[in-house]
């Protein structure tokens, strides 16, 4: 299950925001479908300033940043199906996106919940295996028909 935010100020086309919605619950449900569980994921899309706020209380560093992860899997006594947060800056996405918007924010979203799911990137091997779990993840979103393992 998805629960989608959208923060005051932050401007974004409703279809935009529904297919987002859309593929985003297809990721989660793939990472859900792999590992034989149900999950529940809160996405939330901000401003620069909203992220730097939150990357400087929780990670100790004054500056925006594009998509925060916050596991709730390793808090003491969560539900084992509430997986945890993910916060995307919408303004870090477009100034990042390389082709559109929307694909900018589906990576963001698969390396956020990529590490909801336990990936990090630390080394070489890591990295290979989140970016091949990432990939796999956005296949799955955007293919139409049954949500598979992903």
């Amino acid at each position: 299950m998805l629960d989608l935010a959208v923060d005051a100020g932050v401007v974004l086309p409703a279809s935009l925001r529904r297919r987002l919605r859309r593929e985003v619950a297809r990721m989660v449900r793939a990472a859900a479908l792999t590992d034989g569980r149900a999950y529940e994921v809160s996405l939330r899309l901000t401003t620069d300033a909203a992220i730097r706020e939150l990357n400087r209380d929780y990670r100790r560093k004054d500056a925006a940043t594009d998509v925060l992860a916050f596991a709730q899997r390793e808090a003491p006594g969560a539900p084992p199906d509430l997986l945890g947060d993910l916060v995307i800056s919408i303004d870090t996405a477009r100034r990042q996106a390389k082709s559109t918007l929307y694909a900018e924010l589906a990576m963001l979203a698969s390396h956020g919940l990529c590490h909801l799911l336990g990936y990090d990137h630390r080394d070489d091997a890591g990295e290979r295996a989140m970016t091949a779990r990432m990939s796999a993840l956005r296949r799955e979103a955007s293919r139409r028909g049954r949500v598979r393992a992903a």
